[in-house]
């Protein structure tokens, strides 16, 4: 059994605050001295890279989608090894899971499957009783909601002394706190939600605000009594074998244009055998020395598209590398940057590696957004015919051109299409893939990367 101090920050909607404050108690508990653990559930990329920025936590995803509940489990108790607190973060809704299938890879079901002690953040704003009978629908929505109690946002401390009270009587519930509402705590958003942590050039002076304002409004020692008190998890860190001794090194895009990265694979990556070495597509002119693997994440290289068409070296550099056969895997964003041109957010075309056919332009709307089901239809670098992997989508530029070499399905619906390309030393497409699901990919992509390391290492 794994003691792993926890609780889970959750909310009504989207919108609701979660992050900030999760954000805030990170620094705050960080500035006590404590190790903290951040874990976003569902697929986001976004929200994890402010929760790293706060005190370095050990950051994680936790999706029921991707993986069973005995892997959700043991991924959390890996990533809070070492951790004093680890804080869950919700996603949209309490109880809003895959749409047409009730509570499936909620926060609700989250917190249940790793039996978490969750915290509704409610907008208090324009509200006062009402906000009992939100409450309280929230916590017996399900008899074990695992609901244990509230933080009220953009409220007062007049009116908060004046609710909670009420609020606890009325729902057996204990009120943690409030928020005040204030400009200064609202993050910059973009077409994809929050813009990258990284990108929010005062993030460290709001935040010392912010993480000073939640000293005085929140119940502090009462969050840590809550996660001190969670329940044992039965559940032992994800562990794998290396499938190489070679330590094949790859490279890794990581910089203003490419920052989305699920913790787990590249941790999954590592355990694997392989070597990983950070590159910036913007700023270095060639790939790193003895480079066995190409790994383009997504993010937002439409918003830097000049700059990178600017770095012709680094174009050159990869369109030779990948057309030579160098394993490469290439999600969304590092999907655009292989196709012949990226648009702007103006629509101005820019040249890119032009390894792929086809330009990323802005529809304006979520073509295919949210889960999906891949089956690949040929051998390829990560799966073999008919093996089928679960993905993640969420883009508003799409291709002329988006592959057709899986099947791709929704959830519990009957519409398909086509997507990516798979070779035998390529994956590209717009589906994300989350590896310590199923781990039959990155194994694949290690072995491709150590067969190439192997080869140099012959012809030299």
């Amino acid at each position: 059994m794994a003691r792993v101090p926890r609780f889970m920050l959750a909310a009504a909607s989207s919108g609701s605050g979660k992050t900030t404050i999760v954000c805030g108690l990170l620094r705050l508990l960080g500035k006590r001295g404590l190790t903290c653990g951040a874990f976003k559930v569902g697929p986001d990329y976004l929200d994890p890279t402010f929760h790293r920025r706060m005190t370095g936590a050990s950051t994680g995803n936790l999706d029921l989608f991707f993986c069973d509940e005995d892997r959700v489990r043991s991924l959390l108790v890996g990533g809070a090894q070492g951790c004093d607190v680890s804080i869950l973060e919700g996603v949209m809704g309490y109880y809003d899971g895959i749409l047409g299938q009730g509570t499936r890879a909620s926060s609700y079901d989250v917190a249940r499957a790793t039996a978490t002690p969750a915290v509704l953040v409610i907008n208090a704003r324009g509200a006062s009783l009402s906000l009992a009978a939100q409450i309280a629908g929230f916590a017996n929505f399900r008899r074990d909601s695992q609901v244990r109690g509230f933080i009220l946002n953009r409220c007062s401390k007049g009116l908060y002394q004046m609710l909670a009270p009420q609020i606890e009587r009325e729902c057996d519930l204990r009120g943690y706190g409030y928020v005040p509402a204030d400009p200064a705590y609202t993050l910059e958003s973009r077409h994809l939600g929050l813009v990258d942590a990284n990108e929010v050039t005062d993030l460290d002076a709001r935040l010392e605000k912010i993480s000073s304002c939640l000293a005085e409004s929140l119940d502090v020692e009462g969050l840590l009594t809550l996660a001190y008190d969670a329940d044992p998890l039965d559940a032992t860190p994800l562990h794998v074998e290396p499938v190489t001794e070679l330590r094949p090194r790859i490279a890794v895009a990581h910089d203003r244009a490419f920052s989305f990265y699920y913790t787990e694979n590249l941790r999954l990556l590592e355990q694997l055998g392989a070597e990983l070495v950070e590159f910036s597509p913007l700023a270095d002119r060639a790939l790193p020395k003895a480079t066995c693997g190409l790994y383009l994440g997504g993010g937002y290289p439409e918003v830097h598209a000049a700059e990178l068409s600017a770095n012709s070296g680094m174009l050159c550099c990869v369109r030779k590398a990948v057309k030579s056969g160098l394993p490469c895997v290439a999600e969304c964003g590092g999907f655009m940057y292989l196709q012949s041109s990226i648009e702007d957010e103006s629509g101005h075309a820019f040249p890119m590696a032009g390894v792929l056919p086809g330009s990323a332009a802005n529809e304006g709307k979520l073509r295919h957004f949210g889960y999906v089901e891949l089956c690949s239809q040929s051998d390829g670098l990560l799966a073999s015919a008919y093996h089928e992997l679960r993905a993640h989508e969420f883009h508003y530029w799409h291709s002329q051109d988006e592959g057709e070499a899986f099947d791709v399905t929704k959830p519990g619906r009957r519409a398909s299409w086509k997507a990516a390309f798979h070779t035998p030393t390529l994956y590209a497409g717009y589906p994300h893939l989350y590896w310590p699901g199923d781990a039959t990919p990155a194994e694949r992509f290690i072995r491709a990367a150590a067969a190439w390391a192997a080869k140099v290492g012959e012809a030299e």
